[in-house]
């Protein structure tokens, strides 16, 4: 049985991020980690009392919290053999992991993108914004790269060797969009599950305002034609 890391940013989540933690089953994983990036709420605390390892991360970046847990994986004494990202919000179904990790584990993928568009996802789960905000992304990973992707969704495994050689670099929110194209660059075998959606608990802080959405779409394109 290979080994499965799992990765949780975080920010100002006390209302959800118990929750993920606790439905991801326990069998699957060795390990749980949730990074707290610059919370100022009780996310960290409550993500331990459901029995994560927490980590600080002060300086607030998605990609950022996703890199501390990447270094913290190397640096353990027994390094993971896949690393599960997943977000703390409550939006994905942790219990859908198995699915997720399945592809890697029969050896028939490197990464596996959990996809909100093959999946249920509930009504207003997702704003307009975001979902034209993926279909453009994800035609534009199809013209320039080559590759057919559905989504950029959270939600997703990748072998830990390969994820290292990606050498991930965004510290924002271009994170998911580069591991993607980078993953298509180095030919890595790569496949889409269906998983689940639903509203997530609380407000978002990217979706729900103007300013983060406009950032966050500007950085995912950028990110796209940087590395063409």
């Amino acid at each position: 049985m290979l080994s499965i890391l799992v990765i949780i940013p975080a920010f100002n989540e006390e209302n959800s991020v118990g929750n993920v933690v606790r439905e991801i089953p326990a069998s699957l994983v060795d390990e749980i980690v949730v990074v707290n990036n610059n919370s100022n709420d009780l996310t960290a605390v409550e993500a331990a009392r459901a029995g994560a390892t927490v980590l600080n991360e002060p300086i607030q970046g998605y990609g950022r919290a996703c890199l501390k847990g990447i270094a913290y994986a190397q640096n353990r004494q027994q390094k993971p053999d896949v690393v599960v990202f997943i977000d703390a919000d409550y939006s994905d179904f942790p219990g859908e992991m198995p699915l997720v990790v399945a592809p890697i584990l029969n050896h028939e993928a490197d990464l596996v993108i959990g996809s909100r568009a093959l999946g249920h996802r509930q009504r207003g789960a997702m704003t307009p914004q975001q979902l034209f905000g993926n279909w453009l992304a994800t035609r534009l990973l199809r013209w320039l790269y080559g590759v057919r992707y559905t989504d950029l969704g959270p939600f997703r495994a990748i072998r830990f060797d390969a994820l290292l050689a990606l050498k991930m670099q965004d510290k924002t929110y271009g994170w998911t969009v580069e591991m993607q194209l980078k993953a298509a660059k180095q030919g890595l075998r790569i496949t889409e599950v269906p998983v689940n959606y639903r509203k997530r608990i609380g407000f978002s802080k990217i979706s729900g305002t103007v300013k983060g959405t406009v950032l966050a779409g500007y950085k995912i394109i950028t990110t796209i034609f940087k590395y063409w």
